[in-house]
């Protein structure tokens, strides 16, 4: 990977998390952070940091690999090298994964068994959580679901080399995922966003996020919660359908 790649991903750390972080603290909310393990390594003091301000700190892959192009074997040793390196860090061990580029392979689900994780959030087939079936049978995994529709990257990413482009403005990202959110409160239901700090956290951008937030807060009996807050609730409180 080039420089010039590798410069944007550090744009994450040097402005963007902190950009994000004192959103967050002005709002008193909690998020969740899925970081690559290798990321966290290269920067263990924003990783404490973000555990201090009292966020999840979860699994994102070893260096953000694609899960199904590997092997069962490295996939296993990549994931529990993953688990030990944010336990150290963090303090605690993460329990929950989100597999980079949302790559669930074959053979994922048996690894996050082995680890004993609390919940997954990688997969798409509902807007609300369930619990994940193997060979028809409850394993007991929470299933945070995922979409497109609800990321920064689809709408915002920009890669030069190829034809991916930003082609939607920020104003009407907003309004898709205020839709979305909308629909989420008429339902009583999940709104989940996945947010990358080098694509929202620019000044534009977050902007965006600090919008949304503000509408959020206008709208009575919205919780705002962690990924694992939202594993527990639902594991509790029976609101994992099948």
């Amino acid at each position: 990977m080039s420089p010039g790649r590798l410069s944007q991903g550090q744009y994450g750390s040097r402005a963007a998390v902190p950009r994000i972080l004192g959103l967050l603290r002005r709002h008193d909310i909690r998020a969740s952070f899925f970081v690559p393990a290798v990321v966290a390594l290269l920067h263990p003091d924003e990783q404490r940091r973000v555990v201090d301000e009292g966020h999840e700190l979860a699994m994102h892959g070893w260096i953000h690999e694609m899960t199904s192009q590997l092997t069962e074997t490295v996939e296993r040793d990549l994931m529990r090298r993953a688990h030990e390196t944010l336990a150290k860090i963090a303090g605690r061990p993460p329990v929950g994964v989100r597999v980079p580029s949302w790559d669930f392979s074959p053979t994922t689900l048996g690894l996050i068994r082995e680890l004993g994780l609390l919940y997954d959030s990688s997969l798409m087939a509902d807007d609300e959580p369930y619990e994940i079936l193997e060979d028809g049978e409850p394993t007991g995994i929470v299933e945070l679901p995922v979409e497109w529709i609800k990321d920064d990257a689809p709408y915002l990413g920009m890669n030069r080399a190829s034809t991916i482009r930003p082609y939607t403005p920020p104003s009407a990202v907003l309004e898709i995922f205020k839709a979305e959110f909308s629909g989420a409160v008429d339902e009583g239901g999940l709104f989940l966003l996945t947010m990358h700090p080098h694509i929202i956290g620019h000044r534009s951008r977050i902007a965006l996020l600090a919008d949304l937030i503000q509408h959020m807060k206008s709208v009575d009996g919205v919780w705002f919660a962690t990924h694992e807050e939202v594993a527990r609730y639902c594991l509790a409180h029976g609101g994992a359908a099948g």
